[in-house]
């Protein structure tokens, strides 16, 4: 996207650290937007951060551990200290736990994809909730995965998060559809070249599958859409 559509308009994305994540915040930073990036992985994410800066966008870094008590409520009053609003928010941090049968579900592994694929989810609808709605045209979009709505063996902690994750999109779009602007929507990025690809399908041809920057062509261009709140979409390999 060439036009600057999003100037003036600030954005926060989770996950912006790499991936999907890095390559949406670039995508709305060189589409105008103000990204406020959030991840836990500091140096990564002033990587980003100057990647932004040196193609003339705009960018603030806000490092947080999504799975630490009470990080999005320091991060969300910070936000609030500074901006009186916010027009998007795009959820792209997921952890995946080891593929094991549902037996062998390592706890610990589970109770972190919980933590920050479920209960952060809830806690930045619940921080970020009034900002959005101040906008006059905020927008959420969550990004799933296919096996939320297609369980597959051996993916049950993963789907079982992702499907948890699209519950809470699904209600918050249906609860502010009818009281306010604020849109909702979830997207499913399907196969795409990230690091977390790589560890569920080891054997698998990096170069067959669409690169982040497709993924956030697509959701970028989504923004700026006049999409009906509870949206859903699969992205295409094309992109």
């Amino acid at each position: 996207m060439s036009e600057k559509v999003f100037t003036g308009q600030t954005a926060l994305v989770t996950g912006a650290s790499r991936g999907i994540g890095a390559a949406t915040a670039e995508a709305l930073a060189a589409a105008g937007a103000h990204v406020i990036l959030t991840a836990r992985d500091v140096k990564a994410l002033e990587g980003v951060e100057q990647r932004i800066f040196e193609a003339g966008g705009a960018a603030t870094l806000a490092p947080v551990d999504l799975g630490e008590p009470d990080g999005i409520a320091r991060l969300a009053n910070a936000i609030a200290q500074r901006w009186d609003r916010l027009d998007m928010m795009v959820l792209a941090a997921a952890v995946l736990p080891q593929l094991s049968s549902v037996p062998d579900i390592d706890q610990r592994a589970f109770g972190q994809a919980i933590t920050t694929n479920v209960l952060a989810t809830q806690a930045l609808i619940a921080g970020f909730d009034k900002l959005l709605r101040a906008s006059p045209d905020g927008r959420l979009v969550g990004l799933t995965s296919g096996v939320a709505a297609s369980p597959r063996a051996y993916w049950g902690a993963y789907a079982a998060t992702k499907a948890a994750f699209e519950v809470l999109l699904d209600c918050y779009a249906q609860e502010t559809r009818n009281i306010s602007k604020l849109r909702v929507a979830i997207v499913n990025p399907a196969a795409t070249r990230t690091a977390m690809r790589a560890r569920a399908y080891p054997g698998e041809d990096p170069a067959s599958v669409k690169p982040p920057e497709a993924v956030a062509a697509r959701l970028v261009a989504l923004l700026g859409e006049p999409f009906p709140s509870g949206h859903r979409e699969t992205v295409n390999q094309a992109g």
